[in-house]
């Protein structure tokens, strides 16, 4: 993504002479929002959005971090970015583990230099009614979805306030602000996971911490095949299904993984500068802005 060259600190920092976080002067600088040379640590990188999220931040400059509970495969996302020059590294996390985010987190500063931008993406979907759904899928779902969004979000977070910038960038759902039919348990962890992230960007906003949610729709990716064969599921999604009340999508068609990471790639960098606290949605209209 390119914009007006601004110079200054890259991402989100305290003031200094030519900071455009904290309205210097924006003389000539880096067109690629300041994203060159910056450690970011994505979450759930193995496939779909993650991954695309964490090709985005490669192609900028950005020094990327991709944990997944599969190691190979984003082990495999990983080597392929090195091969074109990228400098991308793939860890193994289970989010659900305080004490492996913790010392994931350490490890990065201390190895490749202070985490600038968290993208949290790491998620799993479970469906069922919710008469039907038993305990065990609600706390995996709650474990996963909004767990690893607190435990990654909170190891991150006291590092940035003490170097005065950062952005955190919680991937959520349009379901968690449209009720969907089987999709309660997802919807409300993707909910709290979306609240938590805005509190947090209240807190962290005067230490120069952005905190800011992105929230697709239906998106190209495995999540959405589980959902019934491809072709039918984009299908269906796109015309709406009036017997479960769910609008299609008044663009005419579900989102790329691009699509999603474009937008997160936005509010990761300085062109979000003023931008904390937010919910972008990325439905192509599906939620009707409500």
């Amino acid at each position: 993504m390119n914009g007006d060259p601004m110079a200054g600190d890259p991402v989100n920092g305290g003031p200094m002479a030519g900071d455009p976080v904290n309205g210097g002067p924006m003389d000539a600088g880096p067109v690629n929002g300041g994203l060159a040379g910056r450690t970011a640590l994505v979450t759930g990188a193995a496939r779909g959005i993650g991954a695309a999220v964490t090709r985005a931040l490669a192609a900028q400059g950005a020094r990327v971090v991709g944990v997944d509970l599969d190691l190979p495969g984003v082990d495999r996302l990983a080597g392929d970015l090195r091969r074109r020059g990228h400098d991308v590294h793939g860890r193994a996390l289970d989010v659900r583990d305080t004490a492996a985010v913790e010392d994931l987190v350490g490890a990065v500063e201390d190895t490749l230099g202070p985490i600038d931008v968290l993208v949290n993406v790491a998620g799993i979907l479970r469906t069922g009614a919710v008469l039907d759904l038993v305990d065990g899928a609600w706390q995996e779902l709650l474990d996963v979805n909004l767990g690893g969004v607190v435990r990654c979000s909170r190891a991150v977070a006291g590092p940035m306030a003490a170097r005065g910038r950062g952005a955190i960038v919680t991937v959520a759902s349009n379901a968690a602000g449209v009720p969907r039919m089987r999709m309660a348990a997802y919807a409300a962890s993707k909910a709290a996971a979306a609240h938590f992230t805005r509190c947090l960007g209240l807190e962290l906003a005067g230490r120069g911490v952005r905190c800011n949610v992105v929230s697709p729709g239906s998106t190209d990716t495995p999540m959405l095949r589980m959902l019934g064969d491809s072709p039918g599921a984009v299908e269906a999604a796109v015309r709406g299904r009036p017997e479960l009340f769910k609008t299609g999508i008044p663009l005419g068609r579900v989102a790329a993984p691009d699509d999603v990471a474009a937008a997160v790639l936005f509010l990761a960098s300085d062109h979000a500068r003023h931008i904390t606290m937010q919910d972008l949605y990325v439905d192509g209209g599906a939620a009707l802005h409500v």
